[in-house]
């Protein structure tokens, strides 16, 4: 069913130029985040410590980010791999830090590399405390098994208040089952299209998981809508994923002229969730 209006504002954070339409804010699952339906990504073809974002140069992506967030695009998707930690503390420089959320990904598949991110993750972005840290392309179906260390000192992170909510962006079938039913994630990040593309599974398949995730409580957002560049239709990739059981969909982009029409796109669907998550959800 469509989420209460109660669960729905409007960003209030805009400039004098920003457009008429309205980008709609829903909590991340129970996460106690409030995002955006549209998330600014950084990451595409990103890994190595670069994507196409990150060579807009320093000056570049962040007047892009800022320039999104004006318009009420209040979430930043980054990534340790695509090198886009310091593009966003150069944005927040400009940004109230209350009006974003901001969310990463570690590659560490051990409890010494996790605790060396954290620190370096923290430096990067110019923050005390991320509010999702998510770990990145686990493939193995038993990730929750053999990533079991880097968890524990995740968890002891959100414990300590360092990070506000955790989770996988799972890149096998396999995985992304194991996310669907693993009490420790908060969050999911899923890769889903019409065309199947650059996927874990048809959209058939995939879908009904997006459902049980949602059902849980995770917070569930999207990428890959337009399938690593394959897919050019902007209007039939967005209007697909968005009528999915997702929160949000993270989308590279890298002019102000994506930005306007990705808003336009993902400001004309309401948000579709089972279940209302429990509980107040806030702005962190």
């Amino acid at each position: 069913m469509i989420f209460p209006d109660r669960f729905l504002t409007a960003s209030t954070w805009s400039s004098p130029r920003a457009p008429a339409w309205k980008m709609i804010e829903v909590p991340l699952g129970r996460t106690g985040l409030t995002v955006s339906r549209l998330a600014f990504g950084t990451g595409t073809d990103g890994w190595a410590g670069r994507s196409r974002q990150t060579r807009l140069g320093l000056p570049g992506l962040a007047d892009l980010m800022v320039y999104a967030c004006e318009r009420g695009v209040t979430f930043l998707d980054t990534a340790d791999e695509y090198g886009s930690h310091p593009h966003v503390r150069e944005a927040l420089k400009r940004i109230p830090r209350e009006r974003v959320v901001i969310a990463t990904k570690t590659t560490a598949r051990d409890a010494k590399t996790m605790r060396s991110d954290l620190d370096r993750f923290r430096r990067e972005l110019g923050l005390d405390v991320i509010d999702v840290i998510l770990m990145h392309c686990p493939t193995d179906a038993k990730w929750n098994v053999v990533l079991e260390p880097v968890m524990g000192v995740l968890s002891g992170a959100k414990r300590a208040g360092i990070v506000r909510a955790l989770g996988v962006s799972p890149h096998s079938w396999g995985a992304l089952n194991t996310a669907s039913s693993e009490p420790w994630v908060d969050a999911v990040l899923v890769r889903i299209n019409y065309a199947g593309v650059n996927m874990d599974n048809g959209p058939d398949k995939v879908i009904p998981v997006m459902r049980r995730i949602q059902a849980a409580g995770k917070g569930v957002y999207a990428m890959k809508a337009f399938g690593a560049g394959r897919l050019s239709d902007a209007r039939r990739s967005i209007s697909f994923v968005m009528a999915a059981p997702v929160d949000a969909l993270t989308v590279g982009m890298e002019t102000r002229a994506q930005v306007d029409e990705n808003i336009r796109l993902v400001s004309e669907f309401r948000p579709v969730r089972q279940d209302p998550p429990g509980g107040e959800a806030g702005r962190a």
